[in-house]
């Protein structure tokens, strides 16, 4: 089965195409059930421009159509509000036409794996306001998410204290070792990650459907903040 990822949540984004194991045990049990077959990167701020023709083109390039694809995975934040916007409408658009399941996955659960320590494990993006966006989660054989919140820099240096700091952004892991805290800094995962963790949640039925699938901006818009001040 063919899966494809999207990431429009950041300032650049991506496209990957990956070859998923649906039916080889032997393939699951060594944990080689997915392929990532291509990733190609999107220029930010022409999202909504480029996402169509580029995965069309993705697709041609690798003998494929649309039909061929059996699943989607779709990072669903925080990030960009526009950017989320563009990803999101075209996932949404083309698993209700083929009648494919969606799964949704958070940037701050793909920064946490990509630490690959466990325990109390605290994900953090850069929110700027001095604000940081801060994934908890337990993680052991598997992750479990505590909460997804935005918090000031003062609460989430705080929240830290007893927790390892997994980070992609250089201005929060730098004020965080500056504080003493126990920082790992990661490369920002892309759609390769969104389609790896995606295929997880599909694979354990953690699915939603087009008309579900929403941003989890944790952050309100500027517009609704003024609209109800």
């Amino acid at each position: 089965m063919i899966l494809l990822a999207i990431d429009t949540s950041g300032k650049d984004g991506s496209i990957a195409l990956a070859r998923v194991a649906e039916e080889d045990s032997a393939r699951r049990a060594n944990g080689v059930e997915i392929e990532i077959l291509e990733q190609i990167p999107l220029q930010g701020g022409t999202f909504s421009a480029q996402l169509v023709p580029q995965i069309s083109g993705l697709l041609v390039k690798h003998g494929l159509g649309k039909s061929d694809l059996g699943a989607f995975a779709v990072a669903s934040g925080p990030g960009s509000f526009t950017g989320l916007r563009v990803g999101l409408a075209a996932i949404k658009a083309l698993a209700e036409v083929l009648g494919k399941p969606i799964a949704a996955v958070s940037r701050l659960e793909a920064i946490a794996r990509a630490g690959k320590i466990r325990g109390r494990v605290l994900a953090a993006l850069d929110a700027g306001r001095n604000e940081v966006y801060v994934g908890e989660y337990e993680v052991s054989q598997s992750l479990r998410m505590v909460h997804e919140k935005l918090m000031s820099q003062e609460e989430f240096l705080r929240e830290a204290r007893a927790a390892k700091v997994v980070s992609p952004d250089l201005t929060v892991a730098g004020t965080a070792r500056r504080a003493g805290l126990d920082v790992v800094e990661v490369a920002r995962p892309g759609s390769d990650a969104i389609a790896r963790i995606g295929w997880e949640k599909i694979s354990r039925g953690e699915t939603i459907s087009p008309e579900d699938l929403d941003a989890n901006y944790i952050r309100r818009s500027d517009a609704e903040i003024f609209a109800k001040s």
